[in-house]
């Protein structure tokens, strides 16, 4: 079900409690839930992928994004979690697109390079093209 973008992070479309255990055994440490609470209905609440982590030994940051659009914060937020994991990390999202792009827009800003993480994104199956401008500003190039 994830779509590996590199060794430290891969993202995935909406994540249920029950598929927790096999993220910890295929070694995820850290999930990224980048979904607004109530986006869909039926939707597991973020209450409950976080108790499903922790039961599991990983750990969790929520960073809802909703569709239209990032903030500042939540790119500051995301790079943050992605520095502070201890180990490979599981983002994701009703399709997983917002959180490559939050984890493309993250890594920029810490001084990634633009034309490697549209490669990176679209050999997980990501267009980032969309994104590449705002990818250019936050690198500084």
């Amino acid at each position: 079900m994830p779509n590996k973008i590199d060794e430290s992070i891969s993202v995935a479309p909406q994540i249920r409690p029950e598929d927790v255990p096999a993220l910890a055994a295929a070694g995820f440490a850290h999930i990224i839930n980048n979904r607004p609470e109530g986006e869909e209905y039926g939707q597991p609440s973020g209450a409950e992928i976080a108790e499903a982590a922790e039961a599991a030994g990983l750990g969790y940051t929520a960073i809802p994004v909703t569709p239209g659009g990032f903030s500042m914060a939540q790119v500051e937020a995301m790079a943050e979690a992605l520095r502070s994991a201890q180990g490979p990390v599981l983002a994701y999202c009703r399709s997983g697109t917002r959180s490559c792009n939050l984890w493309a827009l993250a890594t920029a800003y810490k001084g990634g390079e633009p034309d490697a993480l549209v490669a990176k994104g679209a050999g997980a199956g990501y267009d980032l093209s969309g994104i590449r401008p705002a990818l250019e500003q936050l690198s500084g190039r």
